[in-house]
């Protein structure tokens, strides 16, 4: 990766760099790569002003001689202008926006910053607490530090309990074994929910596979965002845990996966509506990806996505984001979806090509195959959209829309969950051989609150 670094006055080290402007770029010559997003971070130091000494080396490098302390204050900004301005076309100057930053934070004091910290974090986190022991080992859920408590330079977490502190993580993780601690359980559920305050705020990107925390140029699995159960299970905490706000990176996401998906949709299927596959990205790519159909050929990404925009509601009731938000989206999804059904044996709607995300099945000739139709992840996140679709029509007077109309129509004619000779629920509409040697691990349509366990649960009973 392309980068400088350099001293500014006698405080401030900038470091500017370009981003690989190709997928791939560690397969390519600098110069064969078009320009990528330019990035900016830089570090300003400061000391003492009794006694410290900040010495310039190398033209990139400070030494701090003589102080009783030091702050660091690191700030960084790009030149990525939202999913549809190309890196080239950018008009953002990363360092001066770097710079601005600085300069309205750096009058503020150690305990300021900190406690501005406090005040930006703790509003979300001490809105839920969890307790599953009399004697709870796990990090505070109600105890706040307040201002007057900030002491410079030193850590002031509130502990439960006095022996926590004197274990780790892995050695508590490792006992777990044998001893099954409910503290460390609180502990996961607290730690999830510090995950996604710290990485997806109004006005960030979407989480993605490593949120803010990858330290690779090359991530695994390019650091993206995967539509076939990474991205939701991300934000399935979100409303329960009392952090709405939190989930509004995800809408914007969706929003921009809209728009690049009505493009693959007409071109890829000749259909309306938006489509938006398995594999995403930065740049709301909503196209199949390279790769196996296990994972790449699976157009229900962006409708799975879309039962995150009914769910908000319903924990919400917000009818202004019902009306200009979701619906909106919703309709351009059941509109593909629409076009996208195809009517098979006994007069049902159903899918085909159709996957489970990177399941395979024993085909009859007893090799392995990922290809079939109607899969039940298919059609339970279809039933999903549809109901969800005609619920949000009558709450807000569009029960008479034609699309609505075509949805009700659809919703009977889909075809069922199905329920396996040993009881279990069908992962396809065949009762294929599992090469797993276990049941299908497809529980969708199992899930309390979806409409297609109602379904399951009659049917299994008919066994």
């Amino acid at each position: 990766m392309s980068h400088h670094s350099y001293v500014e006055g006698e405080n401030q080290i900038i470091m500017e760099a370009s981003c690989p402007g190709n997928r791939y770029a560690e397969k390519l010559n600098e110069n064969d790569s078009p320009q990528g997003i330019q990035f900016t971070a830089i570090l300003d130091l400061q000391v003492s002003e009794a006694r410290g000494v900040v010495r310039v080396l190398e033209d990139s490098k400070l030494r701090v001689e003589g102080s009783d302390w030091a702050v660091l204050l690191l700030v960084s900004s790009s030149s990525f202008d939202g999913p549809f301005t190309k890196p080239v076309d950018s008009k953002k100057n990363p360092t001066s926006a770097s710079l601005s930053a600085l300069k309205s934070i750096g009058s503020l004091s150690y305990i300021d910053l900190y406690a501005h910290h406090l005040d930006d974090y703790q509003s979300l986190f001490h809105r839920v607490s969890l307790q599953l022991s009399k004697s709870s080992k796990s990090v505070s859920g109600n105890a706040s530090l307040t201002r007057k408590e900030l002491v410079p330079f030193q850590s002031d977490i509130s502990f439960k309990g006095s022996e926590d502190d004197k274990v780790s993580t892995a050695e508590r993780v490792k006992a777990f074994q044998t001893d099954e601690d409910p503290s460390l359980v609180e502990l996961l559920f607290q730690y999830g929910r510090y995950l996604l305050i710290s990485c997806s705020r109004p006005g960030t990107q979407v989480a993605n596979l490593q949120g803010i925390w990858n330290k690779d140029l090359t991530p695994p699995w390019d650091g993206a965002q995967h539509l076939n159960i990474n991205l939701q299970m991300n934000y399935w905490p979100a409303l329960s845990c009392n952090l709405k706000e939190c989930q509004e990176p995800l809408f914007e996401y969706i929003s921009s996966l809209s728009i690049s998906g009505s493009m693959t949709a007409k071109v890829n299927y000749e259909a309306k509506g938006w489509v938006a596959h398995q594999v995403s990205d930065l740049w709301a790519k909503t196209s199949p990806d390279a790769g196996q159909a296990l994972w790449a050929l699976w157009p229900m990404g962006g409708a799975w996505l879309c039962t995150h925009l009914w769910e908000h509601y319903t924990y919400t009731t917000d009818r202004d984001f019902l009306r200009d938000k979701a619906y909106p989206l919703l309709e351009g999804c059941a509109s593909f979806l629409l076009d996208w059904l195809i009517e098979g044996p006994g007069g049902y709607l159903e899918t085909n090509p159709s996957t489970s995300p990177e399941h395979m099945f024993i085909a009859p000739d007893g090799k392995p195959a990922s290809v079939s139709y109607s899969s039940t992840m298919d059609m339970s996140i279809i039933k999903e959209v549809f109901s969800a679709i005609v619920s949000a029509a009558k709450i807000l007077g569009r029960n008479e829309d034609e699309l609505v109309q075509k949805v009700l129509e659809a919703l009977p004619r889909l075809l069922p969950t199905k329920i396996a000779r040993d009881g279990s629920v069908m992962e396809w509409a065949q009762d294929f051989q599992d090469p797993r040697g276990s049941p299908s691990t497809c529980i969708t349509p199992l899930w309390p609150f979806s409409r297609a366990y109602n379904n399951c649960r009659e049917n299994s009973k008919s066994m």
